[in-house]
């Protein structure tokens, strides 16, 4: 549910492509400067302008915003958005500081700030920052709401979950969660010494491809891919039925989900994927041969194993070959604009919740192009269009059920599974919270 936050309230205008929002008066960042209309105006152009992977949820959208007083600010839109409301409440909407934010390059570590700190609107304020080391958090006193209860968190990072696992066990921390290994899971869940929070993930994992040029061009080659992937057979073997079968790039239990690639693909189905590479002029003697890449470290320690399981997979068939790759994330990243990697591995934690974040990111021809997918179809942009542009509840079912059975056809990527989100806490830790898009609360956090 969305809640009023920074702003107090909005109205949209009769046509749904102007949204005004009434600012909290008295707001204040972290180092006391007040929070005005200017300021969100100042942020989402400084997004615009540099363009960079997420700017899309912005620039996509969003024509122009205008600062009509201290405390109102207008987004004029492209189109009526019916879901602007969860859109705004994602990360490149965040406003940030004009006074202390670079406004021709993104931040890359504190020190290139003015004044050399983070700063923000939110319920604490970063006091100390460490690249995958710490971060140490201290209540703001300038935030509107209640303060949190924990005046001080220390958030830190660990190299693997064997030794995050040992720090919980240890007293070193207070709660782990993210990135155990699913015998870490499978343990310390049979532990009574630990609290244990089961939390249905909006996040998935899936295999893209990339759709322009070379190896996976042609739809026959992605779709013999995906007849082979066993999604059962990798949650047993790496997950320890952890997670959960998905066979749409909607998640289950979100509105709009079908199972269009259990229908039409099934799992392991070798006899399909081997009528398809044959049409597609591959034998056992002429083998269709291509890399799968993956990231080892990003992702957990399960990576490289799942990678595995499903190199064992698509050789099930006698007429495919794969060669494993890996990059670290830095890299990965990197790859996509190179077109270097023709089929890789993925993850997805939402950035707002509708089925709209789950398939225009993955397919429309400007989201798909900073996935490293570059798919692009007029008909498939007609119908995201569509969908964003459109409140009525029937039309957009029509369209993401269209949307579901067109993906089982192009396949510009596979769904694999989706995934729940273990924390483990000590008895005394209360008021655990992450949202949907699976930010954590801190502030909610409290000891008995």
């Amino acid at each position: 549910e969305i809640v009023p936050g920074l702003a107090e309230s909005y109205t949209v205008n009769a046509a749904g492509d102007e949204y005004t929002f009434k600012l909290r008066a008295g707001l204040k960042f972290t180092d006391g400067t007040p929070f005005t209309a200017a300021a969100v105006k100042w942020s989402i152009d400084r997004v615009i302008s540099l363009a960079g992977d997420p700017s899309w949820l912005v620039s996509d959208f969003v024509d122009s915003v205008v600062a009509v007083d201290d405390l109102t600010v207008k987004f004029i839109l492209k189109g009526p958005v019916g879901f602007f409301p969860a859109l705004v409440a994602s990360v490149p909407y965040f406003p940030v500081n004009p006074k202390v934010y670079p406004v021709d390059h993104w931040v890359n570590d504190p020190s290139e700030l003015t004044g050399g700190q983070l700063v923000g609107l939110g319920p604490y304020k970063v006091v100390s920052y460490k690249r995958d080391e710490e971060i140490i958090l201290e209540a703001n006193p300038y935030f509107y709401g209640a303060q949190p209860k924990i005046g001080r968190i220390v958030i830190r990072y660990f190299a693997d979950a064997t030794t995050m696992r040992l720090a919980l066990e240890n007293g070193e921390v207070d709660l782990v969660y993210k990135d155990l290994n699913p015998s870490d899971t499978a343990d310390l869940s049979k532990n009574t010494a630990y609290t244990t929070y089961k939390i249905p993930g909006a996040q998935i994992r899936y295999i893209c491809f990339e759709c322009s040029e070379g190896t996976f061009a042609d739809r026959r080659l992605r779709q013999a891919v995906a007849a082979l992937v066993n999604r059962q057979d990798i949650i047993s073997k790496v997950f320890l039925g952890q997670q959960a079968a998905l066979y749409s790039m909607v998640p289950m239990g979100m509105i709009y989900h079908t199972d269009d690639f259990k229908t039409v693909f099934g799992d392991g189905n070798v006899e399909l994927a081997n009528r398809l590479l044959t049409e597609a002029g591959y034998s056992a003697a002429k083998p269709f041969q291509f890399e799968f890449w993956y990231t080892p470290s990003h992702y957990g320690d399960t990576e490289v194993n799942m990678a595995e399981v499903l190199k064992a997979q698509f050789e099930k068939s006698p007429l495919v070959r794969v060669t494993l790759k890996s990059a670290e994330w830095s890299t990965y990243l990197d790859n996509f604009d190179t077109k270097t990697m023709k089929a890789f591995l993925l993850g997805w934690y939402p950035d707002y919740i509708d089925p709209d974040n789950y398939t225009a990111a993955f397919a429309g021809t400007s989201g798909s192009a900073g996935m490293g997918i570059y798919f692009s179809d007029p008909a498939w942009d007609a119908l995201f269009t569509k969908e964003q542009q459109n409140s009525s509840d029937a039309v957009r079912k029509s369209v993401f059920e269209e949307i579901q059975k067109r993906w089982a056809v192009d396949v510009p990527t596979i769904p694999i599974f989706q995934g729940n989100l273990f924390v483990f806490t000590k008895p005394g830790v209360k008021g655990v919270m992450i949202g949907p898009t699976l930010i954590f609360n801190y502030d909610t956090l409290y000891f008995e």
